[in-house]
């Protein structure tokens, strides 16, 4: 049944907003941050494939992240970029690490504001692989305990939430084993599970400086052909004690997204990531696309699709303009 009988040319906005399927809040919004391990205070590097995107240091990201509070952020994922990388991704763990520091700057500054940590060791080490490797293999096993030791790290910083991008078997419930152990009992995985061997990661991978340096991911990243292995991937970690499922990348896998929401009563993230990001940012930047309609028309499908959350690269700017 057609709500507007008659078809009327205008609606109010307070009838529209009354019909309104699906809404977009602050609260479902994360925004990422770069942060160096820098000793410039001011350091602030763009992301040239990624306008308005840039790295920080600590000082600039406490500036960042006072904006964005002051306009409503609830929520944020941290990403690091260490002084020195090594095989095995050392700084990564480090209790004076990047993001360490940041966690800690974060939630004395605002207790209430969500503090997410990435954890991965692609940004950390020397070779730009999330697992430590052997003559050209990646070791599933022995990177699990790198991994818990980082969440480890996270947790005694003071983060709210740990958020496994790694895609190694097994890697949730060997988290959730070291934290349980340590006394985190009750920190909450955010697991990448579904996260496919996308070409959307390129801008990423210069913000992040994590390019691998031979090979590439596809042996431990998922098929992007593949619909049913999403769900085994989100059944293991989700029977291995994740706590909320991430999809990524966001926009092309819409229909992975309402597939893992439909099947899984666990909060369902969704990654828009930095390629989703960028080909907006091209179209708006040329003047092809009117940028408030396209951000948030590419966001509300997400969220319509079944995601919970959703981690954008948008949030700040539509924080800014009041836009939700």
């Amino acid at each position: 049944m057609n709500f507007y009988r008659g078809r009327r040319l205008r609606s109010s906005a307070a009838m529209r907003s009354l019909v309104r399927e699906t809404v977009l809040t602050k609260e479902s919004l994360v925004m990422p941050y770069f942060v160096s391990d820098t000793d410039e205070p001011d350091f602030c590097r763009p992301i040239s494939a990624m306008p308005g995107i840039d790295q920080c240091s600590l000082e600039t990201l406490e500036k960042k992240v006072a904006a964005a509070v002051a306009n409503g952020l609830a929520a944020c994922i941290l990403f690091g970029l260490p002084k020195n990388k090594d095989a095995t991704g050392s700084e990564a763990w480090a209790a004076d690490g990047i993001v360490q520091r940041a966690v800690r700057l974060l939630k004395k500054r605002w207790p209430d504001l969500l503090v997410i940590t990435d954890v991965c060791l692609c940004e950390y080490t020397s070779h730009g692989h999330c697992g430590l490797v052997r003559d050209g293999i990646i070791l599933n096993d022995p990177t699990l305990e790198l991994l818990a030791k980082v969440a480890l790290s996270h947790a005694a910083a003071g983060a709210d939430i740990v958020a496994p991008s790694d895609m190694m078997d097994g890697r949730v419930l060997a988290l959730r084993k070291a934290l349980d152990d340590a006394g985190y009992a009750g920190l909450p995985i955010m697991s990448y599970a579904v996260k496919y061997a996308s070409s959307f990661y390129g801008p990423f991978r210069e913000a992040a400086e994590s390019a691998p340096q031979f090979g590439d991911r596809k042996t431990y990243q998922m098929d992007p052909a593949n619909r049913r292995e999403a769900l085994r991937e989100a059944a293991a970690d989700a029977a291995e004690g994740a706590d909320f499922l991430i999809v990524k990348p966001a926009g092309p896998y819409l229909d992975v997204i309402r597939e893992v929401a439909d099947a899984f009563d666990l909060p369902v993230v969704a990654y828009q990531v930095s390629g989703e990001y960028s080909m907006l940012m091209a179209a708006i930047q040329n003047g092809w696309l009117d940028k408030e309609r396209a951000v948030l028309e590419s966001l509300v499908s997400i969220k319509r699709a079944g995601a919970d959350i959703i981690i954008t690269y948008f949030a700040e700017y539509l924080l800014a303009e009041g836009l939700i």
